[in-house]
């Protein structure tokens, strides 16, 4: 596209009328993109943004709040409790005691090899944000991850297509 003084008076009059880039584009040829990226190496004033719409007075939206949760959403692991470091004594004085920092030690929790068999049932139960969330647990079935319960709910048989022909 030759960019002539013609061309870009035109593009000035469409965009201050207030066409679409779509429109002005069609209106004088070319592609969307072409009469964006002129407009912007023009500095001509932004668009207002199609989505962004002066609502109604009174309008109110029917889409409700996504419900996040808070806190911590897996509940809290049992950790053998730690005694309290002892406090040196003070000498005489003003002297500001600082509690030693004992260093915390974690239960070692077991995780699978890759490629290791799953034993137990992975069908999750209840809602992942809430704390009562928790996995089935009953014993897997061989080669499957869920239980013979879960598993029929999971694993649904294929049709053969050849009863279909009629």
């Amino acid at each position: 596209m030759d960019w002539n003084e013609e061309t870009i008076a035109r593009l000035r009059q469409f965009w201050q009328d207030g066409h679409s880039t779509a429109e002005i584009g069609r209106r004088m040829g070319i592609t969307k993109n072409a009469v964006v990226g002129k407009a912007h190496r023009l500095m001509l004033a932004p668009r207002p943004s199609p989505i962004r719409r002066d609502l109604p007075e009174g309008y109110v939206s029917r889409r409700s709040a996504t419900r996040r949760a808070t806190g911590p959403t897996l509940p809290a692991p049992n950790l053998p409790s730690m005694p309290a470091a002892p406090q040196p004594a003070a000498a005489a004085g003003n002297v500001t005691v600082r509690p030693s920092r004992v260093p915390v030690q974690l239960r070692a929790v077991a995780l699978p090899r890759a490629g290791a068999r799953v034993t137990t049932c992975c069908w999750p139960i209840g809602d992942p944000g809430t704390a009562n969330f928790r996995f089935c647990d009953d014993g897997a079935m061989t080669g499957k991850p869920y239980c013979a319960q879960h598993a029929a709910l999971a694993y649904v048989k294929v049709r053969d297509r050849r009863e279909d022909a009629a």
